[in-house]
Formats: structure tokens, sequence, C-alpha cells
């Protein structure tokens, strides 16, 4: 299965859309609010009467208001509050992973055709920004196109509409979609609930795995209005096909959505987010795309919904999300989310780094371990400890993963030290606040740059993996060559100078000995699982 990291930069496309409103159709609108009990028309006025309501101008509002007085009117997932949730930015700073978490956290259950919609709107505090997104989620290339060459990319093209308290007349133009809330901040914790009515809107509803129950997943398969059902689990938001959440997992709602929490929940506990007490409330997200088979940009994780390279059968079924391909596919991607940059994701790690997530998650659901199976032990001993070179220099970058999954193998076996993974991430989040506070990493997005000199993070996570696990691995390391010493050039999404001094190296090598640390009770480079 072919993977790749896309930079969101070459598919994302964000259409940010004005709404028209006349001042004649506010002017209907507000008058007819009139007949209504508070700010947002959840209810009506005491006292009023049906020939009242017949004079009602809007339609969206004489429909909800008429429901209303016999009692009909259903307000789950039209009329809700929605939560301010931490920016994706600000948590990828945080933990130092980018900010490739939901930009789509406040599923609403909306559908909206395309035409004009009444959206009442409570609570948005002065100075915050809140706004309706109508994503594309049904976006196919234009006809005669081939998909990976479609000229909006491969990116989520949306609708953006900012909201304001009280009236919101949204108009959509070129395509319908699901509604949801963008509201983020820096400090949710803080922040008021926004109320939003979407008056008398058609509902598709939306399956949550804290409240439902297979039953309410059928129910919401079997009365979908729009072709893409969202979800949401402790940890994992979907946006699928309809017609593949009925052939694949009807009735498994549940496990399905279980599932995926389990493998973000995996990718936490070795990222020591479970241990320190730093899981996100936001979610990564699933989607369905129509224009490649599987990739991780920006905005998560999208497999292909369509022939040929249909991935849906592989996803949607529950057995298969943690089984074989689709598991390590899952794992591997939101693996790149999860890669913590400078300290364990320089040039050279791109495709290797992102791999501990996936081996750990795989071999944690009992699959087998795809570089036993392709055997990269060996080819990592015979290319890179025989040939006396630096990992870095071999192009194979399963090989390239080998050292950093023997620590694992080691330190979770006979050096009885099942956190070390965790405890060396919290090592590098502790190293990247320091480097913030005293104004370093400023470049990449403010949390670190793989630019500078793969050589000196190498040698940092060198030292930090023998002060963390109070081993000296020092001769490891060597004979991977993380103390080779040289220049050469290479490719890992943009060009890399490797330059190790000796200089470099003795001091490394000289600060590792002051800490008289213990060496490993077995040759590390030879275990296998």
């Amino acid at each position: 299965m072919k993977k790749r990291f896309i930079l969101s930069l070459l598919f994302s496309a964000l259409v940010t859309c004005v709404f028209a409103q006349s001042q004649e159709e506010l002017a209907d609108v507000r008058k007819d609010l009139s007949l209504f009990g508070d700010p947002v028309a959840s209810r009506l006025r005491k006292g009023v009467k049906k020939s009242e309501i017949e004079k009602i101008k809007t339609p969206a509002l004489k429909e909800a208001a008429l429901a209303m007085l016999d009692k009909q009117y259903n307000t789950e997932y039209r009329l809700a509050d929605y939560k301010a949730y931490l920016a994706p930015t600000t948590l990828g700073k945080e933990l130092m992973i980018g900010d490739g978490y939901s930009k789509y956290e406040n599923i609403t259950g909306i559908y909206l055709p395309v035409g004009k919609h009444i959206v009442l709107v409570d609570n948005i505090a002065e100075g915050k920004q809140v706004n309706l997104l109508v994503p594309n989620w049904n976006r196919h290339a234009p006809e005669g196109i081939e998909p990976t060459k479609d000229p909006a990319g491969w990116g989520i093209v949306r609708k953006s509409f900012p909201l304001h308290n009280g009236i919101n007349v949204i108009e959509l133009k070129d395509f319908d979609g699901l509604a949801y809330i963008d509201y983020y901040t820096d400090t949710p914790e803080k922040e008021k609930a926004v109320k939003v009515h979407f008056v008398n809107a058609k509902v598709n509803g939306y399956f949550d795995i804290t409240r439902h129950k297979d039953a309410d997943w059928n129910a919401l398969i079997d009365h979908a209005v729009y072709p893409v059902l969202d979800a949401i689990g402790r940890h994992i938001q979907i946006a699928y096909p309809v017609a593949d959440c009925k052939k694949y997992a009807y009735g498994r709602g549940v496990e399905l959505i279980s599932n995926y929490d389990s493998l973000v929940y995996r990718q936490h506990r070795i990222l020591g987010l479970i241990k320190y007490n730093k899981v996100p409330k936001n979610h990564i997200l699933a989607r369905v795309n129509f224009n490649y088979y599987m990739f991780r940009d920006g905005d998560g994780v999208a497999y292909m919904g369509t022939q040929p390279g249909n991935a849906m059968p592989l996803v949607v079924d529950p057995a298969r999300v943690i089984k074989g391909d689709p598991c390590w596919g899952f794992s591997h991607e939101v693996g790149h989310v999860h890669q913590v940059r400078p300290y364990f994701n320089w040039g050279g790690l791109g495709e290797v780094s992102n791999n501990i997530f996936s081996l750990y998650v795989t071999t944690s659901f009992g699959n087998k371990s795809r570089i036993s199976e392709q055997k990269n032990y060996q080819k990592a001993r015979d290319s890179i400890i025989a040939r006396k070179i630096c990992y870095l220099q071999d192009k194979d970058v399963f090989n390239r993963l080998i050292p950093f999954w023997q620590l694992q193998l080691y330190f979770a076996g006979k050096g009885n030290y099942m956190d070390f993974y965790p405890d060396l991430f919290e090592a590098f989040r502790k190293q990247g606040a320091a480097a913030r506070a005293a104004g370093q990493g400023t470049k990449a997005g403010g949390w670190g740059d793989r630019g500078r000199n793969p050589a000196a993070h190498q040698l940092n996570f060198v030292k930090t993996a023998c002060e963390v696990s109070k081993t000296d691995l020092s001769d490891f390391f060597d004979k991977y060559g993380f103390f080779h010493v040289g220049s050469f050039n290479y490719e890992d999404y943009g060009r890399y100078s490797y330059n190790m001094t000796q200089e470099m190296v003795d001091a490394c090598k000289a600060e590792i000995k002051a800490m008289k640390l213990p060496k490993p009770v077995v040759d590390i480079s030879m275990l296998e699982d």
C-alpha cells in the first residue's frame, strides 16, 4: 500500500463567502421573530395565535412556528450549544506536533441545501470569531479530469460564513453540505458556549459514541438526507459515505468508532499524553475523498471513496480497521500528525518516526510486525552496521526505522522500562517549551525547524535517550552511525545537509560518559520482534 505525506499547501482549498442580506429581508425576519420567546426562536411567545403565525413572511420561521404551536417542532440538532475547542495551531505548539487535528470539531448534524437559510445565534462574546463551515464532502473532479489532477486539489473545499449574534441569513450557491461551527480559541475553558438555531433546517444527524447505541447508528444511516454521515468518538471524528456505512458497518457503529478511538488512544499512550495528562479534547478527522487512495493533510486523514481505488471496504468495516494494511495505514497517517518536530522529526525521519506509532499500534492489536515480515532487521544490519554508514544514508526508510524500534523492544523487554518512549517524548516537549521561552524555535509554525543541521538533532536524541532511560546507549547508536562524522546531502520533503564534526561527537560522548550510566544487558542491535 503506497502512502504519502502530502503537504497541505498543495491541496488545501478554502473558499470564504460573504452572505448577502437585503435590508428588506432582515426587516421581515426581525418582525417575524417578535412572535418568539427568545433571541434564538427556541419557543413561541406566550399567547401567540395561529392567525398571527400565518402572517409570518419568512418561510422557515413560519413552518417552525406552526410546528411549535402543534408541539411538533423537533429541536434536536437544529438547536444546540457549541463549546470552544483549543485552536489546532496552539495545540500543535504545546505538543510540538504541528496542527493536524480537526478543524471541524463542532458537528451540527444539519444539512444545508443550495439556497438561503436562517441561522440564529446568541452568546458570541465581544471580540470572538465564530464561523459556520460547509465543506463539500461529496466533491468529485470535473468530468473528464483524472481525480489526481483535479485543479481544486485533493483537500477540502469549503465555504465559510462569519456568524454574529442575532440573525444570520446564509446563502449557499455552489454546493450543498453538512454544517459545522468553527469555534476555536487559545483559552477554550474560559469561553461561553455559543447557542445556534438552524431554523427548520434539514437534519442529517450524527453519531456520538458517548450517548448513542447501534440502534441510533442504524437510524441515522436509514434516514440520512446527505450522502455522508458524521460520527464522533472520544478521540476520532469520521465523515464517511452513508452507503458504505450501511454496507460495511450496519449495526456496528459502536464497534467502528471504538476501534478508531483505540487506534488513536494507543498513539496517545506511547506519545506520553496519557501518562502526563495531556490528552487533547480535540479529535483526529478521518474523511472520504474522491481524488487519491489515502493521504494525510492539514485536516487529518483522507480515504478514497470511489472506484477504482476504493478504500472504504478497508476503513469502514470495524474488523478490518484494526487489522493488516488498514490498521497500518491509519496509524501511519495519524503518526504523521503526531511527529514531534524537530526533536524526533529532523530531516530524514519524515517517513520514519511516524512509523514508531504504526509499529506500536499494529503490533499491540496482534498484527505481525511489518519490518519483521520484510526482514528489515537483517537488511539494516547488512546495509548500515556492516558498511559503517550513517542510518540516514540508507535509502530504505524501514531500515532507518530499525534502531528506533529496537529501543522499544529492549525497554519493553529486558530493559524493564515500559515508559521509555512516553518519557522520552515528554522530555522533548520540555525541551521545546524551554526553547520557546528562550525565543527559539520560531520557524516552521513556531515549534521547531527540520531545516537545521539534522546531525545536531540526532545527537540531542542520543543524549536525551540516555538521560531518560538511565542507560549508556552510545555503543548501540554508534553501530547505526549516529556518530558518523562527515557531510552529505539528501531529500526528505525538502533538501537537507547533514554535517557532523568530530568535536560535536566528542562533546556528546563526554556528556554521556559523565552520567556514569550502566550499559544495556544485551546487544540491542540484535533484537527482533
